[in-house]
């Protein structure tokens, strides 16, 4: 599995004042975020981060998530290691547990201009919709959107 990782990593580039749409996915997909305090706990995380990105749109799902970010400095595999370490920390003491929590790796897509923002935020938070979770995204509690 090791070498899938490096792989994600090889040519990897980061650009501050792009938008990067990234998803990461929990260690065995196990779904973490069911419990509500463990996904606010990723949304501090992002929270935290501010100072390197601007969060334009965020969906966590029980099992993975996918953050919409406009990159302001630093790289972002750094961004989202940082991320993954203090919330795996804390989510770990909520759980009483110690362990992995998060996949290695991330995958991201770097957003061109002609790109819909607010397309791929609108698709972003029907996730819980279409994975029947919800029968409506206001019924869902972790999730936001810079145009809401």
């Amino acid at each position: 599995m090791k070498g899938n990782s490096s792989a994600l990593r090889k040519g990897r580039f980061s650009e501050p004042g792009r938008i990067y749409l990234v998803t990461f996915v929990t260690c065995q997909r196990k779904p973490i975020f069911t419990d509500l305090y463990c996904g606010r706990v990723v949304i501090r995380s992002m929270v935290f981060m501010a100072d390197n990105v601007e969060t334009l749109a965020y969906v966590i799902m029980p099992d993975h998530v996918h953050w919409l970010v406009e990159l302001r400095n630093g790289s972002l595999e750094h961004l989202i290691h940082s991320l993954k370490s203090f919330s795996a920390k804390e989510i770990n003491k909520r759980l009483g547990q110690s362990g992995h929590i998060w996949q290695k790796g991330f995958h991201d897509h770097a957003i061109r201009n002609e790109e819909d923002l607010t397309e791929i935020a609108r698709y972003m938070v029907m996730n819980p919709v279409r994975a029947g979770l919800v029968k409506s995204y206001r019924e869902y509690s972790l999730w936001d959107a810079v145009w809401v």
